[in-house]
């Protein structure tokens, strides 16, 4: 007789079974892990150092150490590629990652009381930043691959809660720590927190079914972008990506800007960004998460977008008040940092579930470099539009910022649909692409990459400066073409790998619409 089939089980079911799966608490642990290095990186060394009387000119050049946050896609494809010798593909590089932030944490403890000699913890903290970025990777595409797709919406709130929690321990609970003890000691201990981690790691349960490597370093750069263009809608996908916390990002750039000109108080603004911004976030992400089994993806995303969106009415509301506010003003605090913690815990998942296993790693270090992509570039145009505009037209425009992101939404989850389905886009019939064919249309997206990123972030630096004098694009030009600080040659870099991006993701384009790529968009 056959196997009677298995019984379903509920929503509820689902959301108990995944609180209490070790791969969830697993991908949750680790995640503590992730966020040590960046609250000491981005927090404590340059505070560790300005308290010493290092020169602020060398703390500037020190916090360049953050780089291999932003350009940690460039080596992903390694991580897809090759597999260390043990624990597997990705426990196995997170744990080389961990014992190297292990090692360079400690020898960081080695020079705690040697502040004078910043160039050498300008080079550890490089280095750390480099295992850190590379533990990421591992640790997000170990997420991937491990969870099964009811636990992916609880592993994401916890995962949240936890990276906070690990990145204000080694930041601002460090410094206090420094001032009651001392930087060697502190720096000591949050090397010897790896090592639990790295049992984590060891214990940590290997994929249900585990997926193949790429053959070679050609297939790990060139098949993630091959692999997801061939899907179905994948530009508008991937524009939603850009676009659906947009609005967000817009209004958060300048609160504190925002509440110091309102005439709020040290006070209350160290209260609403320190305790209710915060809260408000993780408390959304933990709600977003949970919500998500209940609601289903494509649901959840239209319902927290939508309220992210309209939670920016609250910052109108304040603009408008001739004075200080502070109930009114913790609760549009509030409740936009919870809508905004919702949304990201709907979009969270959405990112775990486009990407596909084989190509993980490369996969979501893009999808993520993407998503950050308007933070970035909010800075300056928050700037120049609230000067030209002022603060009340300039929240009402960010509401019109985020209908583009409910747009695209639309385009492949329409409103009442529980789940998206990612197909294959079908070939235009059209014969393949010659090699030379595809070096041609890479080259042409290489150098318009390239012009349009140089123009852009010219344009961005003269809208700054118009603040104080004219606009100025040529003299904004001139000055990138020609850096002279280590922040300038960074950002030239940056340049130079965005068009050879778009370079790559010209040709993968041009070869998915003729068919290239099929049996890649169709495999997990």
């Amino acid at each position: 007789m056959p196997a009677p089939p298995a019984k379903k089980l509920s929503t509820w079911q689902s959301l108990v079974a995944a609180l209490s799966s070790w791969r969830t608490a697993s991908v949750a642990l680790q995640s503590f892990s992730s966020g040590l290095p960046l609250g000491l990186v981005w927090i404590a060394i340059p505070d560790w150092l300005t308290k010493a009387g290092v020169d602020l000119r060398v703390v500037g050049l020190v916090t360049l150490a953050q780089a291999p946050w932003t350009f940690k896609f460039l080596w992903s494809p390694l991580m897809d590629r090759f597999v260390p010798p043990w624990l597997g593909r990705r426990r196995g590089w997170t744990a080389l990652a961990q014992l190297a932030l292990f090692v360079t944490t400690l020898a960081l403890a080695g020079v705690g009381d040697h502040p004078d000699t910043p160039w050498i913890v300008g080079a550890l903290a490089l280095a750390i930043a480099f295992s850190a970025a590379t533990q990421d990777i591992a640790i997000d595409a170990y997420a991937v691959e491990v969870l099964r797709p009811d636990e992916q919406a609880v592993a994401v709130g916890a995962r949240t809660a936890i990276y906070r929690a690990a990145m204000y321990l080694a930041g601002g609970f460090a410094i206090t720590a420094a001032g009651q003890f001392s930087w060697p000691l502190v720096n000591a201990v949050l090397a010897v927190l790896y090592l639990p981690l790295l049992v984590i790691t060891w214990k940590s349960p290997e994929p249900e079914v585990p997926s193949v490597a790429p053959k070679s370093l050609r297939e790990a750069v060139w098949f993630p972008f091959l692999g997801f263009l061939g899907r179905h809608r994948a530009l508008e996908i991937l524009a939603f990506v850009f676009f659906y916390k947009f609005a967000d990002q817009l209004a958060q750039t300048l609160q504190r800007s925002f509440l110091v000109q309102m005439g709020y108080s040290d006070f209350d603004r160290g209260v609403a960004l320190a305790t209710v911004g915060l809260f408000g976030n993780l408390v959304g992400v933990f709600l977003g998460g949970a919500m998500t089994p209940f609601l289903g993806l494509g649901r959840a995303l239209w319902v927290f977008g939508l309220l992210q969106l309209v939670s920016n009415l609250g910052y109108v509301l304040l603009a408008v008040q001739t004075g200080p506010e502070r109930a009114l003003m913790y609760g549009a605090m509030g409740f936009e940092t919870l809508t905004s913690g919702m949304g990201t815990g709907a979009f969270s998942v959405l990112l775990l579930r486009m990407t596909q296993k084989r190509f993980s790693a490369t996969q979501y270090a893009l999808f993520s470099s993407l998503f950050g992509l308007p933070r970035l570039l909010a800075g300056p145009i928050c700037g120049y539009l609230v000067h030209a505009v002022g603060w009340t037209t300039f929240f009402w425009s960010t509401l019109a910022a985020g209908i583009p992101g409910l747009v695209l939404l639309s385009r492949f989850v329409p409103i009442g649909v529980r789940e998206p389905e990612f197909t294959v886009e079908p070939p235009h019939g059209k014969p393949p692409l010659t090699t030379r064919e595809l070096l041609w249309r890479g080259t042409v997206g290489t150098v318009v990459g390239v012009l349009f990123g140089l123009l852009m972030r010219a344009g961005l630096r003269a809208l700054e400066a118009a603040k104080t004098g004219p606009f100025d694009l040529v003299a904004a030009l001139e000055r990138l073409l020609a850096p002279a600080t280590g922040k300038e040659w960074l950002g030239l870099l940056g340049l130079l790998v965005f068009g050879v991006v778009c370079g790559l993701f010209t040709a993968a384009v041009a070869a998915a619409r003729r068919g290239a790529g099929a049996e890649l968009a169709d495999a997990g």
